[in-house]
């Protein structure tokens, strides 16, 4: 059987498919492992009952329930949803936007493969445009849904050394600056895998490069603001005409509804229900009709804010207590946990590579991710990608607790072995 390129690029390996793979097994019962590698939101029982009773609601009327799976939805997406949303939005930001500005998607996924194509590639004059990551690491899942190879060119940030064994990444603005080659920048904020939160003045000036070049600002709010807010320090939302703001119910407690939000200028949005028409024929139901009573009352921010948000927060900051402990007499660094569900650990001068402490970790029943699946479109050698892993706190507190300790043992009994051979600089 002889594949084309479009296959061999999408049926073989990646890391996007090893984190949904190795997720998938631990769910299923198949791997008996500590999952911290995965990127599924925590069962929170209020939230959950909330959805629960809505499903029940749907399912008990008999029009309502054929509606939802019965019939298909428009090409941009469930219109009394997108309607919801755009008058809250309208409601609690004064965004000004109309149902022209809003489209669905199967998930943030999609979306991401949707949007990156459209902006990024080659051009009908003969050009090839690429995606600005103006700061990395990113989100894992970016890296492999170009149509064509190389579609990233990224920047290494600023690192800032902070007290209690933290550090965080900053945008490096010396000399960055938008290249005519460039088709769109792209933050996600909070960010995938570090849990930074870009500052609202990064995101200002960011908007500002993206308006003086003409290019949109993609911003992956899967787990951001206005909804799920899992946001731990000070950020508003942001939207304009040189914004693209990509939302999702995910992260909220409705993964497997696979429902995101492309929320961006009319012509995007046009564009976007074109390819939805061609690759979907139509967006999903389910996830819209369980989230729009929500959408319309605004209790969906109500519930991020008082359920979500502290759920998180509180899970974050013994996951944090915990790393200190074990991680006590180590040398480590964590980036400071702002957002998002994971917590971001740096081995200086580990004497092997990220990948390797991956797997011999999953020998002992942890699962993790290894640091240089999140760096792409990075061009120049860094150790630093090499030193780093992203560690998931959603599980049950026993699970996190255990999987640290034993990720921190396995360090610690490494570190102490250094003298045998140093592989740690070898390069993506």
């Amino acid at each position: 059987m002889r594949l084309t390129d479009f296959g061999r690029r999408y049926g073989g390996s990646s890391g996007t498919r090893q984190l949904m793979e190795d997720l998938g097994s631990a769910l299923d019962g198949s791997l008996d492992v500590l999952m911290l590698g995965g990127g599924n939101p925590s069962h929170i029982p209020a939230v959950q009952e909330l959805f629960r009773q809505r499903a029940l609601q749907i399912a008990s009327d008999a029009r309502l329930f054929a509606q939802t799976v019965g019939n298909y939805d428009a090409p941009q997406g469930q219109r009394e949803f997108v309607a919801a949303l755009v008058a809250m939005l309208n409601r609690e930001y004064g965004w000004g936007l109309t149902q022209r500005n809003v489209a669905l998607t199967h998930g943030s996924q999609s979306a991401f493969f949707l949007l990156f194509n459209l902006f990024a590639g080659p051009c009908a004059d003969g050009t090839v445009q690429h995606i600005l990551l103006p700061v990395t690491p990113e989100y894992i899942g970016y890296a492999d849904v170009g149509l064509s190879g190389g579609m990233f060119v990224a920047r290494r940030p600023a690192i800032e050394l902070l007290d209690r064994g933290q550090f965080k990444y900053h945008v490096d603005f010396k000399g960055l600056c938008v290249e005519p080659d460039i088709g769109a920048m792209c933050v996600s904020r909070p960010t995938n895998p570090t849990g930074n939160v870009l500052t609202d003045g990064e995101i200002d000036a960011l908007v500002a490069l993206a308006r003086g070049a003409d290019v949109p600002l993609i911003i992956d709010g899967a787990y951001g603001t206005p909804f799920p807010d899992i946001i731990f320090t000070a950020a508003r939302p942001v939207w304009n005409e040189h914004v693209v703001l990509c939302l999702s119910l995910s992260k909220i407690g409705l993964p497997g509804v696979r429902t995101g939000v492309v929320i961006a200028a009319e012509p995007v949005v046009d564009a976007l229900t074109g390819m939805n028409a061609i690759l979907h024929l139509s967006t999903g139901s389910v996830g819209p009709a369980l989230a729009r009573q929500m959408v319309e009352s605004g209790e969906i921010l109500r519930v991020s804010r008082d359920l979500v948000n502290p759920y998180y927060s509180a899970k974050a900051g013994r996951a944090l207590r915990w790393v200190e402990e074990f991680f006590a007499g180590c040398s480590y660094r964590v980036h400071r946990p702002e957002g998002a569900f994971f917590l971001w650990l740096w081995f200086e001068d580990l004497p092997i590579t990220s990948a390797e402490l991956y797997q011999r970790l999953k020998a002992r029943g942890v699962v993790v991710l290894p640091g240089h699946h999140f760096f792409p479109g990075l061009r120049e050698a860094w150790p630093h990608r090499h030193e780093c892993i992203r560690v998931s706190y959603t599980p049950e507190d026993d699970v996190v607790r255990r999987g640290l300790a034993i990720i921190a043992d396995e360090v610690r009994a490494i570190c102490s072995g250094a003298d045998a051979h140093d592989r740690r600089r070898q390069q993506a």
